[in-house]
Parts: structure tokens; sequence; C-alpha cells
């Protein structure tokens, strides 16, 4: 049997090489993988796995014939690009916001709703839902499944790999002028990034929320359950790669922190490590080049009667399981359930 043909847009930025060395590392079943990226990237070499692959122009490719198209190139590219892709008869999995709140286009994380992907014929285009959203639902989902979530409080110490090379330049460049006492140059945040952290990611909204606080409240009903209230602070924090989640539940039933332990430890992308002591909680260092959702600190909130209330802190690789490897789980679940063979 043939294996499958995959294309792999926006190569040469971050999750795009992150999408091909999870691809490999998984041992996708491709026959062909493609780099594909804009004009001005022709030529330029990405790795997959042990093999080097040079990037072929977005523009100028000819699509028939593949059957899965990961997108990682930024709304805008997507917005025009992904329908005439899915056009061609690939199924397009999009990394980027353009899609998530379509009626017509699956929001999936594959833990936690694999059957949504029933719907990807529609449009054959899946989105990928923002990192923050999806190491939340990654721990959220069993505890609801066990108690009913009734509103989640969460506070996000996001890194600067979510805004891509540029955020990681920034803090970098920061940091070595704060010891060589060079002059600060602030380009792609709003304020100084090195030793600070900025409560603003994404743009600003009528309400006062910010869009990203509003994608993890919008996100999260549309993954999990519509009727769970969700709202969010997120903060960009000094840290390169790994978002850190601060998170507060509140539930219909009673669940007690052993409870969740159990829950947690049996759940599918999670990983409990919530020893009380010096050190026993998992950090974003710790985490990087991981698959999990790590999970910690999981406490009762005594300010909730009954047993109904829980605190927990999460973190996960954002640019892992928040965007390159749930891009490959969607692929594979995909492949397993709904595509049939290639030919």
């Amino acid at each position: 049997m043939m294996g499958w043909k995959v294309a792999v847009v926006g190569a040469t930025g971050q999750v795009g090489r992150e999408m091909l060395n999870i691809l490999a590392e998984r041992e996708f079943p491709a026959d062909e993988v493609v780099a594909l990226a804009s004009s001005k990237s022709i030529g330029t070499e990405v790795s997959y796995g042990d093999k080097t692959l040079k990037c072929k122009a977005l523009e100028d490719y000819d699509f028939r014939g593949t059957h899965i198209a990961l997108f990682s190139a930024g709304a805008k590219v997507s917005a025009e690009w992904g329908p005439k892709v899915a056009a061609t008869g690939a199924v397009v999995i999009d990394n980027s916001s353009h899609f998530r709140m379509d009626p017509d286009v699956p929001l999936v994380v594959p833990e936690v709703n694999p059957g949504a992907l029933a719907g990807y014929s529609r449009k054959r285009i899946i989105a990928n839902p923002n990192c923050s959203t999806a190491q939340l639902v990654v721990a959220l989902k069993p505890l609801h499944d066990f108690a009913r979530i009734k509103r989640v409080v969460v506070s996000t110490y996001q890194s600067v790999s979510g805004a891509g090379n540029a955020g990681m330049d920034e803090l970098f460049s920061q940091t070595r002028a704060i010891y060589v006492n060079d002059q600060i140059e602030t380009k792609k945040f709003t304020k100084q990034i090195a030793f600070n952290v900025i409560p603003h990611i994404d743009v600003f909204m009528a309400d006062g929320n910010t869009k990203e606080e509003w994608k993890m409240s919008a996100e999260t009903r549309k993954i999990m359950d519509p009727d769970v209230l969700v709202t969010a602070t997120c903060v960009r924090v000094p840290v390169f790669v790994g978002h850190s989640e601060a998170v507060n539940i509140e539930f219909e039933n009673p669940v007690t922190p052993e409870d969740a332990r159990r829950i947690l430890r049996e759940a599918p992308g999670c990983m409990v490590v919530d020893a009380q002591e010096d050190g026993g909680y998992i950090t974003p260092v710790e985490c990087v080049g991981d698959f999990a959702t790590f999970i910690s600190r999981i406490r009762q909130d005594s300010t909730i009667p009954d047993k109904r209330g829980l605190n927990l802190w999460c973190v996960s690789d954002n640019l892992r399981k928040g965007a390159a490897l749930n891009a490959v789980q969607i692929a594979e679940t995909l492949i397993a359930r709904f595509l049939k063979k290639a030919a």
C-alpha cells in the first residue's frame, strides 16, 4: 500500500519546522512530504528527520494528489489559500485563528473531541485551536466528564515563542542589552519583555478583553461544552518556550484533589507531576520538547463550598501540543477514522 502525501505550508517558520520534526518523529505514514513557503523562501532548506527538504513556493505549487496540507503561515495565508487547497481534494489542517469559529469547520483537540472530525467534509478544513486553549482543554475535559465544570478562571504565563521568531529574538536581544548596558529596543512587544511581564496578548476588544482572552473562552466552549463559563487573563512572560496556566475550576459536583489526580493520570495527553514539596511540580523549562500537558499543584479551593472547587497548574510546550503536535495528531486521527486509504 502506498502512503500519504503531505504538504507543510509555512515550513520555514517555527511551527512549520516543528511540524516536520514531529511528522518524522512519529513516523507518520507519508510517502512524500513537501515543504512550502512564500516565494522569497524558495530553496530554503528545512529538516525532515534525517532528510533535508528544499522549500517550494506555495503560489506555484500544484496540490493535486496531496492528501493533507498542514498550514502554519498565518491567518491571511490561510484565508486565501485554505479554501483553494481544499478545493483540490486535500484536507487542510490550519493552525491560524482564521477558521476556528466557523460553524462548518471542526475545532479539534484529538484527546478531547475526536468525533468532531466527522464534520471535516463540509469544507475539507479542520482548525487547530490557540496554543493556550489546547493545553487547557486537555486538562479540563477529563475533570468535566467526572464532575461537570461550571466556571473556569485562568491566568496564563505565555512564552515569547507564541509570538514567533521575532518574539524570541526580542527577548534574547533585550536580555543581552541589559547585561551589556545597551539601549533596549522594543519592536514586537508593546513594552520591554526582558525581566518583565506584559498583560497583553493580541489586540484589545470592545469589552476590554484582549483577543487572546476571548479566544480562550470561545474556543474552550466550542471544543468542550458551550455551557462552561471561561474568563481569562493572558500574560506574556520572559520565557522562550512553554506556556503555563494557573487554573481555578468550579464544578457542579464534588471533586477532591485525590479524584483529580487519579482521573488526570489516566487521561490521554496528561502527565501528573504533583508532589507537595520543593520542586514537586513542572515548570516551562522542563516541558520543552515533550508531548504531554503537565499538571501540578492540584488542590482544593476552600472558598467554593462542598468540595466543588479546585486549583491547578498546567504547563505545555506551546510549539508542540499547542500547535505542531496537535495538527499532526489531527492528521493521524483523520487517517485512522475518516479518510480512505491512500491508493
